[in-house]
């Protein structure tokens, strides 16, 4: 086992990676910004190394500055939570380039998955479904047209590179491919410094259905079951839950081929199958090649840490559990607490926490970074935390989450909690009818709501 990790990230995810690693008796190095020095991953950890100022690029982004924080403070491993160099095949070659475990896959298998096209091409060769589309990346806009016409409209362009909802355009006629297949190309080339693209059929009222699965080094493949992650908005998460309420056989026959693909690419530690799920039948999307925002969810319904495992598997050993012997109890929901402002177009609130006070309770998880005194960054991601329940039932589930959201106190900081609790508060989501358009079509009213 390691006896030193760095962890290469910030806020709520690299403190859950250090609290992963206090109980497993590994110590930490925590890496910051110039303006994270006084961020919580940093005084929890046992050393903290500034690797550059307030930009991205110039820190948790910095390759080089990140490998020689590991080197200098002899960590044997790095682990990259979620966003910056997790998913970033380069830095996972330079790991291996300088004898320091990279807590995730391959570079070969993140090449292979994280590129959108790439993925949809090597699940049609694993047999795995995928939404009707173009096999590959589009080499032309003639070649899209001639795609367009032959899947039908609506249809969606994305970036082969992307991620987080970028890079995506929907075009519901002809008259509108040209400029969305344009402004797909011209945003991923912005946010990825790469322009291809593929074509998908825009499913009408799909649900967002990912199962988690864990890989050994040996070849041991095995699911933790899936999480409805359809309560989206602009193609971010604000609200998922475990499980969903799939019919049996369904469940039974995704959580296979999530397997199978993973077994296909032959693929090591934790990563999430992504389906589109519509009228009885599923769809493969992608593969994120890290831990995701979502796992607490998973967590709280098989008591099974993630973080934990993926540690163990970096670290060679194997899984100590086969799929029969994964036990799903309950129901969880995890709300996304981002600071921002759902009043004014959720503008971001980057401002100093003045007071706060974390629900407890039974089965109640915050996961966060926030303190008294703390000054959100302008520079980050938005999220500050997330809030985690779990029921017997996902009634129970539902009522324990607003409970817990009314008992969240951020003062200083406008959030989208009351947001949450509206959404919750919704007669189609308490019955569980929704898809990913939901948020989007129920916008006002559920701003209406919240000025009740």
């Amino acid at each position: 086992m390691f006896q030193k990790i760095l962890v290469a990230n910030r806020g709520e995810i690299a403190v859950r990676i250090i609290r992963a690693c206090k109980e497993m008796n590994i110590e930490t190095v925590a890496v910051y910004s110039d303006v994270d020095k006084d961020s919580l991953h940093v005084q929890l950890a046992d050393e903290a190394v500034c690797i550059g100022s307030r930009q991205s690029k110039d820190s948790y982004l910095h390759m080089e500055n990140i490998i020689s924080a590991a080197i200098q403070k002899k960590a044997e491993a790095i682990h990259p939570g979620f966003g910056f160099l997790s998913e970033n095949a380069k830095f996972v070659e330079l790991c291996e380039s300088c004898n320091i475990a990279f807590i995730g896959p391959s570079s070969t298998v993140i090449e292979n998955m994280g590129n959108k096209a790439n993925a949809r091409a090597l699940m049609i060769e694993a047999g795995v479904p995928v939404v009707p589309g173009s096999d590959a990346k589009v080499k032309s806009y003639e070649d899209a047209v001639k795609i367009a016409n032959e899947v039908g409209f609506p249809l969606l362009i994305k970036a082969s590179a992307g991620g987080g909802g970028r890079g995506i355009k929907l075009a519901n006629s002809m008259d509108e491919f040209e400029r969305a297949y344009h402004m797909a190309r011209n945003e991923s080339r912005v946010a990825f410094n790469d322009d291809a693209v593929y074509i998908e059929r825009y499913l009408i009222h799909p649900k967002h259905i990912e199962f988690q699965i864990l890989a050994d080094k040996y070849g041991h493949v095995v699911h933790l079951g899936e999480r409805d992650c359809s309560l989206q908005r602009r193609n971010q998460k604000v609200i998922e839950e475990a499980p969903s309420l799939l019919e049996d056989a369904l469940r039974i026959e995704m959580g296979e081929c999530a397997v199978r693909a993973a077994e296909y690419v032959h693929y090591e530690n934790a990563g999430t199958i992504e389906f589109l799920v519509e009228d009885g039948a599923f769809y493969f999307i992608e593969m994120n090649t890290r831990i995701q925002v979502e796992h607490p969810v998973t967590e709280m319904i098989t008591g099974i840490d993630l973080i934990q495992e993926q540690i163990k598997i970096a670290a060679g050993e194997e899984l100590s559990f086969k799929q029969k012997d994964i036990v799903f109890d309950g129901h969880a929901i995890e709300c996304r607490i981002n600071a921002e402002d759902p009043k004014n177009n959720f503008a971001p609130s980057p401002t100093k926490v003045t007071g706060l006070h974390v629900p407890g309770g039974f089965h109640v998880r915050m996961d966060s970074f926030l303190y008294t005194g703390y000054q959100i960054s302008p520079y980050y991601d938005s999220m500050i935390g997330k809030l985690i329940v779990k029921g017997k039932t996902r009634k129970e589930a539902i009522l324990k989450m607003q409970s817990a959201l009314s008992e969240l106190i951020i003062h200083g900081v406008k959030t989208n909690q009351s947001f949450c609790e509206m959404i919750l508060r919704h007669p189609m989501v308490q019955e569980y009818q929704f898809d990913t358009k939901f948020l989007e079509q129920k916008m006002n009213v559920l701003l209406e709501y919240d000025d009740e």
